[in-house]
């Protein structure tokens, strides 16, 4: 890989300005989404049609600024802290399945409460995972420094439960190691016995074995436990090519369950039809073209595996909520990044897309 030393005299004058205008994009449309998906179930549990819009304006608000910070401070500094940081990730993990730390929503602990904030820290873990792997990388060491740490991650996060989240972890894992030169015969195999530790997992646990029955034979049970891909496939049926028009969405009031976060796609495409649906697609697939492309031009190998691992992550979360809604992945629970209501999700994300906009600034050649 290419020395690192050479990179001053080749830094570009600007960061890359599509991937920039690309992520404030997103945040804009992401508030909009919220603004318009929210009200109902605002006004339903909290009397407030904008409370859950005023939330995420906050959170959005957090993120920007963390999004030109972060991008501001040199890349090379993310490799420095990155093992601490991993520690910090795997102290959390272990802090929020602790009955006095972790708070209980929905059969799962995946929440940490710090006064009137919640966070959640397997949002994190996404961010020190793709960096501590990139660190790894960088320093060439065995095929188990990469796999005992992701084992490990994704197992704590397995505990809360949380099987659409250690998915995410593995995607970023296996795509940075896929680039890292660790070995196809590593990568293969680790894959294959993910994919086996991926499939016991869904066999010993009742919920998600009625979520993959549910992805298999979607028309069974349409009251029970067919109830929530029926409405989003209703969702998605109702849009048509054009949509029933912006806030015109009858699925949002309280017909499509988690509407405001891992459904927020079905209500897009129900108000915006097929051309929406695939507008907001095409950006995410714009955005990880551009990921790759900063990659492939990075000044070293820990800049280089660290931009695939942040693509990977938004782009695989991305593809990972839009499949489930389109039934071609089963229902995870996974949030759309930059649309779903939630602020640790977002915070994190724009935090990521700073250090891939840092990464670009010193590019080996500018960035078309």
């Amino acid at each position: 890989m290419r020395n690192r030393k050479l990179t001053l005299s080749k830094q570009n004058k600007s960061f890359d300005n599509k991937l920039f205008f690309l992520v404030i994009a997103f945040v804009v449309l992401g508030i909009i989404a919220v603004a318009d998906v929210s009200a109902p179930q605002s006004l339903s549990n909290y009397g407030d049609k904008f409370y859950l819009l005023k939330q995420q304006i906050l959170s959005a608000g957090i993120g920007i600024v963390a999004f030109f910070v972060v991008s501001r401070i040199k890349y090379t500094f993310w490799e420095k802290i990155g093992t601490p940081l991993f520690f910090l990730s795997l102290i959390l993990l272990v802090l929020v399945l602790l009955q006095r730390f972790g708070i209980s929503a929905l059969g799962a602990r995946r929440w940490i409460s710090f006064g009137p904030v919640n966070f959640q820290p397997s949002e994190l873990v996404k961010f020190t995972v793709a960096i501590y792997l990139a660190k790894v990388a960088a320093s060439k060491k065995s095929p188990l420094a990469y796999f005992i740490p992701l084992v490990l991650i994704a197992g704590l996060i397995m505990l809360q439960p949380d099987l659409g989240t250690t998915l995410v972890v593995l995607v970023i894992g296996f795509s940075q190691i896929f680039v890292a030169d660790v070995g196809l015969l590593y990568v293969i195999g680790a894959a294959a016995a993910g994919g086996l530790a991926t499939f016991l997992l869904i066999i010993a646990s009742p919920y998600r074995r009625a979520r993959l029955s549910t992805f298999l034979e979607s028309t069974t049970d349409p009251l029970g436990k067919s109830y929530h891909i029926r409405q989003v496939l209703l969702a998605l049926g109702s849009g048509g090519i054009f949509g029933v028009g912006f806030g015109a969405s009858r699925q949002k009031y309280s017909f499509l369950p988690e509407a405001s976060t891992d459904s927020i796609f079905a209500v897009i495409a129900e108000e915006l039809g097929l051309v929406g649906a695939s507008v907001i697609i095409f950006l995410f697939i714009f955005f990880v073209i551009r990921g790759l492309r900063i990659a492939k031009n990075a000044p070293d190998k820990f800049s280089s595996v660290l931009a695939v691992g942040i693509s990977a992550w938004i782009g695989g979360q991305a593809f990972l909520n839009i499949g489930s809604m389109v039934s071609l992945v089963p229902l995870t629970g996974i949030p759309l990044p930059f649309f779903s209501y939630g602020g640790s999700s977002l915070v994190m994300i724009l935090s990521a897309c700073g250090i891939l906009l840092n990464i670009s600034k010193f590019t080996t050649h500018e960035q078309k």
